[in-house]
C-alpha cells in the first residue's frame, strides 16, 4: 500500500515490505537521460509538434509527431463524442444492421436468433482493416472485420431477467458474440458505408463450427459429448482485440470465456479437471447469462470439457466466405486480449499476447516455420507449430523469454503435464512454474513497426499490494494500482524471435498531478490525463495511440483515445484526441493504409443502465444505445494527426 511521507513522497511497498519512494523506483529503473527530460522542454503541448531523430535512435528517418488541439475530458454523465477541433466523426455501422440483402432490419422488439445471424454484432472491439483486393494497398475499399466480445442484455430486451433469462434471450445473445466481417468503401465525398450484399459479408457467431488445430487438437480434454474427437468446437465467445497477420488473415482473442460456464461448485473435487478449471476462474455457480439453463455444454458439472474448447485464439480469413476459423491451439490457452505479429528478421512470424487479468502475464510465440511472402497458401498453417513464451521482467531492467515446452524445466509429469497438448491448455500454471511475472492486467502487447519496439498496455490491478496478495515490483511499481501503466520492451538485436529483451517504463498512467505518474520524462503539468490503457495502434510515423477501458473508475473521466510520440524530444507528451460517450469504453483504433480514416469501436454505450432506463442514446438519440464503429478523419482530408 501506498502513504506520504514528511516530504509528501508518495510510498510503494515491495513483496518483502521495505518502503521506498515512487521517485527513487523511476530514477533506479529509468535512465537518467529520460528522467532529465522534463526540465530541457521549453513549449507548451496542447498542438504537439514535428521533431527529427537524434542520432541516437535506430533510425536517421524523420518522423512526424501528432499535431491537433488537444481534446479536454469529459466526466462519465457526458453523452457525446468529442474529436479535434477540423476533424469529424460519422457512424459506420450500428448493432444489428443487416449484412445481406436478405437479412431483416433489426427491431428491438422482434430479435430471433436467426436474424442477429444475419445482423452486425453486439459489443464492437477489434478492428482490423484489410484492403481489397487481397493485396491491395486500397484505403478506399477493404473488408472491416470487428470482434463483438460480450452482450448488455439489460439494454438489449425489455424486462430483462438475468436471473430467469428467456430461452429465446439466450440464443440472442450467443448469435450476438463472436465477429463480423463486413465490406466497407469510401465514396468520392469521403463517406464511409458498408455493402449490405457483399460476398465478403459474414457473421461468426457462438454457434459457427470451429476447427481445433495445434497439439491440443484431439486431446482427450478437448473432447465432448457432442464432439468426442476433440477437433470441432461449437463457436468462439468473448472475442475481445486480436492482430492481423502477413498474409492476410485476422486473429481474433477469446479472452473472459470462463464466464459463460455455470455450476462449477457441484464439480467433483477430486477430479485432476477441477484445479485447470478453478485456475482459470469457473463460476461456481449459475454464470451471468444463464446460457447453462438451456445448453448442457455450458454446465460444468454437465459437460466439463467444453470449457478447454475456449480461451485460444482463432484464425479467420476474411477474404474467403466459405474458410472455417481455426482455433491455434499452439498459441495458449488464457483470457486472450490479443496476438499481435512481427516477422523476425530470420523469417520467423511473432505473435505477442497478453492474459487480461491481474497478476497473469505476457506471452510470445514463435513459430518454428518461416513467413513466405510469395506464397499465402504456405502460411496458413505457421501457427500450428513453433514455441510458446512467458515474460520474466527483471529488476534490473532486463528480460528473459521462458520457453513453456514439455519437458523442459518444471513441465513434467511430475507436475502434472505429460504433452505439449497438456502445456498450451494449462498456460497460466505452465507461466507459474517457470516464474514468469505476474503483471497488471495485460492487454494489448503490440510491436512498433518503425522503431520495432513492443508496447505493453497493462490496464489496472487494485489487488496489487493488498493484504495476502502479490506486492509491488519494478515492472508493476504501484500498489492499488488503479489507472494502470504502459512498458516499452526492446528485443535483444531488435530480433523478435529474441528469447532476451530490455524494459522500462513509458507511461504511468492517472491524473497528471498525481505524484505516483510518469510520461517517459516528459513534463507533466503540458499532457492529458489518461487512465486504464487498454488497446493500441500506431500511425504511419510510430507514434503510440491508446484507447482506454476504464477511466471513470481511475480518473473519473470517460474513456478516449489518446496520441504520444514515442521518440525525440516529444516522447512521453501524450494528448487526449478523441473522448466517448457515457457507459462506454473505446476499442479497436485502426487505420486505413493512408491515415487519412481512423476507425474506433464504441463499445457498451450506456452501461449502467436499462432498457428502461438508458443513460446514454448514442448515437440515434432515440431509443437505445447501440454499440457502433464510427470513422474519424479530417474536414481537409489530411493524415490524421498531421
Amino acid at each position: 500500500m501506498g502513504g506520504h511521507d514528511e516530504k509528501d513522497k508518495w510510498i510503494v511497498r515491495s513483496e518483502e515490505g521495505v518502503g521506498d519512494t515512487f521517485d527513487a523506483i523511476l530514477e533506479r529503473r529509468l535512465s537518467r537521460r529520460e528522467v532529465l527530460k522534463s526540465a530541457t522542454i521549453a513549449s507548451s503541448v496542447a498542438v504537439i509538434g514535428s521533431v527529427a531523430l537524434g542520432a541516437e535512435t535506430a533510425s536517421a528517418q524523420r518522423i512526424s509527431t501528432p499535431q491537433f488541439a488537444r481534446v479536454e475530458p469529459t466526466p462519465p454523465e457526458f453523452d457525446d463524442i468529442k474529436v479535434p477541433e477540423g476533424y469529424y466523426t460519422r457512424t459506420l455501422i450500428r448493432w444489428g444492421e443487416p449484412l445481406s440483402a436478405s437479412a431483416p432490419v433489426h427491431n428491438v422488439w422482434e430479435q430471433t436468433p436467426e436474424a442477429q445471424s444475419q445482423q452486425f454484432g453486439y459489443n464492437c472491439d477489434f478492428l482490423g482493416y484489410l484492403p481489397l483486393p487481397l493485396g491491395a494497398n486500397s484505403s478506399t475499399r477493404g473488408l472491416l472485420v470487428v470482434n463483438h466480445e460480450y452482450t448488455n442484455e439489460e439494454l438489449m430486451f425489455p424486462n430483462y431477467d438475468p436471473k430467469k433469462p428467456t430461452r429465446n434471450q439466450v440464443d440472442v445473445g450467443i448469435a450476438a458474440h463472436g465477429v463480423s466481417v463486413v465490406e466497407i468503401q469510401r465514396a468520392p465525398d469521403g463517406t464511409w458505408s458498408y455493402v449490405r450484399n457483399s460476398p465478403f459479408n459474414r457473421r461468426i457467431t457462438g454457434e459457427t463450427p470451429i476447427r481445433i488445430s495445434g497439439p491440443a487438437a484431439g486431446h482427450p480434454l478437448m473432447q465432448t459429448s457432442e464432439d468426442p474427437t476433440g477437433t470441432v468446437v461449437r463457436g468462439t465467445l468473448n472475442n475481445c482485440a486480436g492482430g492481423k497477420t502477413p498474409w492476410g488473415t485476422v486473429l481474433t482473442a477469446e479472452e473472459n470465456f470462463h464466464q459463460y460456464f455455470g455450476n462449477f461448485g457441484k464439480f467433483d473435487k477430486n477430479d485432476p479437471r477441477y484445479a485447470i478449471h478453478r485456475r482459470y476462474g469457473m463460476p461456481a455457480e449459475q454464470s451471468e447469462r444463464g446460457w447453462e439453463l438451456y445448453h448442457s455444454r455450458f454446465d460444468v458439472a454437465r459437460e466439463p470439457n467444453e470449457g478447454f474448447r475456449h480461451g485460444w485464439m482463432v484464425e479467420v480469413d476474411p477474404y474467403d466466405p466459405n474458410m472455417t476459423p481455426v482455433k491455434r491451439t499452439a498459441l495458449g490457452r488464457f483470457r486472450h486480449e490479443a496476438a499481435t505479429i512481427g516477422i523476425a528478421p530470420d523469417g520467423r512470424v511473432v505473435a505477442y499476447m497478453g492474459d487480461d487479468a491481474v497478476f497473469e502475464y505476457v506471452y510470445k510465440f514463435v513459430t518454428k516455420g518461416k513467413y513466405n511472402p510469395s506464397d499465402r497458401a504456405a502460411n496458413m498453417n505457421l501457427l500450428d507449430e513453433g514455441t510458446l513464451y512467458a515474460a520474466r521482467f527483471n529488476d534490473d531492467g532486463s528480460g528473459d523469454w521462458l520457453p513453456l515446452v514439455f519437458g523442459q524445466g518444471p513441465l513434467t509429469a511430475e507436475n502434472g503435464f505429460n504433452s505439449q497438448a497438456e502445456v498450451v491448455i494449462n498456460a497460466r500454471r505452465a507461466a507459474d512454474l517457470v516464474g514468469a511475472t505476474k503483471m497488471d492486467r495485460p492487454e494489448d502487447v503490440e510491436p512498433n513497426p518503425v522503431n520495432k519496439k513492443i508496447y505493453v498496455a497493462l490496464t489496472n490491478n487494485t489487488r496489487r499490494g493488498t493484504e495476502g496478495q502479490p506486492g509491488t515490483d519494478k515492472a508493476n511499481p504501484r500498489a492499488k494500482n488503479q489507472a494502470g501503466h504502459v512498458i516499452e520492451i526492446t528485443e535483444t538485436n531488435n530480433d523478435y524471435a529474441s528469447t532476451t529483451f530490455r524494459w522500462e517504463m513509458f507511461i504511468i498512467a492517472g491524473l497528471p498531478s498525481d505524484p505516483t505518474t510518469y510520461f517517459a520524462g516528459f513534463d507533466k503539468s503540458k499532457v492529458s490525463p489518461i487512465g486504464a490503457p487498454d488497446n493500441v495502434a500506431f500511425d504511419n510515423a510510430g507514434n503510440l495511440w491508446i484507447a482506454t477501458d476504464g477511466a471513470p473508475r481511475a480518473i473519473k473521466y470517460n474513456d478516449g483515445l489518446f496520441a504520444v510520440p514515442v521518440q525525440g524530444p516529444q516522447r512521453g507528451n501524450l494528448q487526449q484526441f478523441f473522448s466517448s460517450v457515457a457507459g462506454s469504453e473505446v476499442c479497436g483504433p485502426e487505420f486505413t493504409p493512408d491515415n487519412r480514416t481512423l476507425f474506433l469501436a464504441i463499445q457498451h454505450p450506456g452501461e449502467g443502465g436499462t432498457f428502461e432506463k438508458p443513460i446514454s442514446t448514442w448515437p440515434d438519440r432515440v431509443g437505445l444505445p447501440r454499440p457502433s464503429v464510427i470513422t474519424i478523419q479530417a474536414f481537409d482530408n489530411r493524415p490524421i494527426g498531421s
